[in-house]
């Protein structure tokens, strides 16, 4: 099994909220999705350079597998290599295939343990929470800035900076009970950073990456659909009327 495999099999992030939440996302094209307002382009799901319907919706299918049914990432690429082959296209290289399946699986794990740590009671016994950034050579300077950073559990910062914060992100956030903050000797930050310096020295400006500045388990709540392409529209009002109880 590899590194990426390994990764996305865990046990511990195998969470019905993540499926919940990507089954609410509807395929369309890249054309119409960057034409969506970014506070709400959780609501879509698209894949750069592919535009036919029903390629995208291969692409989310396998996706979707890979969260209720525990595909790996080697098999998605296998699966849709074949499919994309067969349509005439050239097969996704490891890269693309990476950024793909990487980003859209952390989105809807990160989605599910945002609704877990934000449980009333869980926020009881575990009222703040930490950032944490990969810290090696491949983590990017604003994700490593904000690299052990605790704030509240409802600072306005996790609208902004709730993983992930790029693609191909690999930052989690971590909740912490009082107890832990005062053992570890942890400052409890009550703004949002816009600049740090870090361990070497360098000063970087605290941002997400371009169009990842949402927190992807509260912008679909409630959307207001005005100035949105219309097969969108219709699409996701379709999929709340199907899924409305009797």
């Amino acid at each position: 099994m590899n590194e990426i495999d390994a990764l996305f099999n865990r046990k511990d992030m195998t969470f019905e909220e993540a499926v919940d939440y990507f089954k609410e996302r509807v395929p369309v094209k890249a054309s119409e999705f960057y034409k969506i307002a970014e506070g709400y382009r959780n609501l879509a799901f698209t894949v750069s350079g592919y535009s036919k319907t029903q390629i995208l919706k291969r692409f989310y299918d396998e996706i979707l597998a890979a969260l209720e049914e525990g595909n790996t990432f080697t098999e998605f690429r296998a699966n849709m290599n074949e499919f994309l082959e067969s349509q005439g296209y050239e097969g996704l290289d490891p890269l693309q295939a990476d950024n793909i399946f990487r980003t859209n699986i952390q989105t809807a794990y990160n989605v599910g343990h945002y609704e877990q740590m934000s449980d009333p009671d869980v926020v009881k016994l575990r009222p703040y929470w930490q950032y944490d950034a990969v810290n090696d050579t491949h983590t990017r300077p604003s994700h490593l800035a904000m690299d052990g950073r605790v704030f509240p559990a409802d600072s306005p910062v996790w609208d902004t900076w709730f993983p992930p914060n790029g693609f191909r992100c690999r930052c989690t956030v971590r909740s912490l009970s009082k107890r832990q903050v005062e053992q570890r000797g942890l400052k409890v930050e009550d703004v949002t950073p816009r600049g740090g310096e870090l361990p070497d020295g360098r000063f970087v400006n605290i941002l997400p990456d371009p169009q990842f500045s949402t927190n992807p388990a509260k912008v679909r709540f409630n959307p207001d659909l005005k100035g949105y392409p219309e097969p969108l529209v219709k699409a996701y009002q379709k999929r709340q009327k199907e899924e409305m109880p009797p």
